[in-house]
C-alpha cells in the first residue's frame, strides 16, 4: 500500500464457537499480516479476544460463532471480535491486583497492548474492537 493512499484493507472471518477454533483465528491473522512489526501483538489480542467470546458469551453454545475483522492502513491496525450475545453485560476492563484470580484479566491485558480498545453492544452482541498505531517517530509501518 502506497504511504499516502488512506484507504483501509479489511478482511474478515467468520469462526465456530470451538476453542480450537482461536487457533485458527491466530494463524489467520499471522498469514495477513506476515510482513508488520504488529503482527504478534495483533494474534495475542485476537486469541484473547476469541477466547472471551467462546467462554462468556453465547458464541460458545452449541451453533454459536465468533466474528473476527481486521482493518490495516498505513497508520493503524484494528482488530475486530464480534460475539454472539447472551450475556446481561458488555465486556469491560477489569483492573485487578496481581494476587487475583487470574479469571477476568484478558481484556485489561488486550487495553494494556493496545493503544485504544471500543466496546460496542448490540441486540446480536458486542464487538471489541483494538487499534494498534504505527510508531511514526521510529519511521514504523503496519503494513509493507
Amino acid at each position: 500500500m502506497h504511504e499516502y493512499t488512506s484507504t483501509a484493507r479489511v478482511w474478515g472471518l467468520s469462526c465456530p464457537g470451538f476453542p480450537e477454533e482461536v487457533s485458527r483465528a491466530r494463524r489467520w491473522t499471522r498469514d495477513i499480516l506476515r510482513d508488520s512489526p504488529l503482527a504478534e501483538d495483533a494474534e495475542l489480542i485476537v486469541s484473547e479476544l476469541g477466547a472471551n467470546a467462546i467462554l462468556h458469551t453465547a458464541s460458545g453454545r452449541e451453533h454459536g460463532s465468533f466474528h473476527l475483522a481486521l482493518a490495516v492502513t498505513a497508520q493503524v491496525v484494528a482488530v475486530s471480535v464480534t460475539d454472539d450475545g447472551g450475556t446481561t453485560t458488555a465486556p469491560k476492563v477489569e483492573h485487578q491486583d496481581q494476587e487475583a484470580d487470574e479469571h477476568g484479566r484478558g481484556l485489561g491485558m488486550v487495553s494494556a497492548i493496545a493503544h485504544r480498545v471500543v466496546v460496542h453492544d448490540s441486540d446480536h452482541g458486542h464487538t471489541v474492537t483494538a487499534e494498534l498505531y504505527a510508531d511514526a517517530t521510529q519511521g514504523g509501518h503496519p503494513w509493507r
